[in-house]
């Protein structure tokens, strides 16, 4: 059977956003938290699947350890996306071909788990990616076949695997989100998301 790697990127400086955007309280909790939560409820009901957690954060690392995921040290994460990715692609080691890996951004608080369990779902044998999408609106998590390592690993600066998923096309499945909220990453604090 195929394994499925979540990989939860948590190491960015967030600019835009006028402080350290992943621990910003919304709710009463740092915002990182909503997604690590989440994805580790998801992953304790899934043997067939793994959690890494990729943050250059001691609180983020140490969080994501006492919920039972991995993690990762990513120092050069101010350098973009990119570098977040590959840092949890080493930590995975090689992976077989028919194996899955699932990427989630933690500025995206409002993101359910029934929208990641049916994009899991979704890695099935013949399945290159997935992505979860709106009426359409194509967003994030992602899903790749991990086929698609060497690809992965070596992207560049902030752009992720869009380049990949665009060239893809129809291949691309969509897996449609509950809501549109779903799928908001916070660039900027809450009071601007009016």
């Amino acid at each position: 059977m195929s394994r499925k790697h979540l990989i939860y990127l948590a190491a960015g400086s967030a600019r835009r956003f006028g402080s350290n955007k992943l621990f910003y309280p919304l709710e009463g909790r740092p915002m990182y938290r909503w997604g690590l939560e989440m994805l580790a409820g998801v992953v304790k009901n899934r043997p067939e699947c793994t959690l890494t957690v990729v943050s250059r954060y001691p609180e983020i690392r140490q969080t994501a350890r006492q919920l039972g995921a991995a993690a990762v040290d990513s120092p050069q994460s101010e350098k973009g996306m990119a570098w977040s990715i590959r840092a949890g692609l080493a930590a995975l080691g090689p992976l077989p071909k028919e194996d899955f890996l699932l990427f989630a951004l933690a500025d995206q608080p409002w993101l359910g788990a029934a929208t990641v369990e049916r994009l899991l779902t979704a890695a099935q044998p013949g399945t290159l990616a997935a992505a979860v999408s709106f009426a359409g609106r194509r967003g994030r998590p992602t899903l790749f076949s991990a086929r698609f390592v060497p690809e992965l690993a070596a992207l560049e600066g902030d752009t992720g695997g869009r380049e990949i998923l665009r060239r893809l096309g129809p291949d691309c499945l969509l897996v449609e989100a509950d809501s549109p909220k779903e799928l908001e990453d916070l660039d900027l604090p809450p009071e601007h998301h009016v």
